[in-house]
């Protein structure tokens, strides 16, 4: 099984709903994990949204990077690249294959229409660049 690793800054929306996705709906090829640099509660939309896909993230906290840097994943995937609001961590330890994802931060708008947009664009990517449907 391969080991993915989600970072974004705060751990608190994107890499949680991507965490949250592939160990759901892709627990048998992945087993994903989440990460960030400045830790907050998982926002209520995000597990909202995951909510209306069938998927509870509602037990998810917020992680820290330097809690995984001692392990190797098969992918490390941060889903910040662009953000203005600071850049995304970088995770130091060893990695198969890196990925940057400019996914939007949902929670600068606050509205569940971002969320869902957001959640909507994991699921997209997911599909295509990890399981290649």
């Amino acid at each position: 099984m391969k080991k993915i690793l989600f970072l974004c800054r705060e751990n608190s929306a994107r890499s949680q709903m991507a965490e949250g996705i592939v160990n759901s709906l892709f627990k048998d090829k992945y087993k994903a994990f989440s990460a960030g640099v400045e830790l907050k509660e998982v926002h209520p939309l995000a597990i909202e949204v995951m909510k209306e896909i069938g998927i509870d993230i509602s037990n998810h906290k917020s992680k820290h990077l330097n809690q995984f840097t001692g392990e190797e994943f098969d992918y490390v995937i941060t889903v910040c690249a662009g953000d203005l609001k600071g850049t995304c961590p970088f995770f130091p330890g060893k990695a198969g294959k890196r990925l940057s994802w400019a996914i939007p931060d949902p929670a600068e708008k606050g509205d569940i229409e971002s969320f869902r947009r957001a959640r909507d664009e994991i699921l997209e990517r997911i599909k295509k660049e990890l399981m290649g449907i």
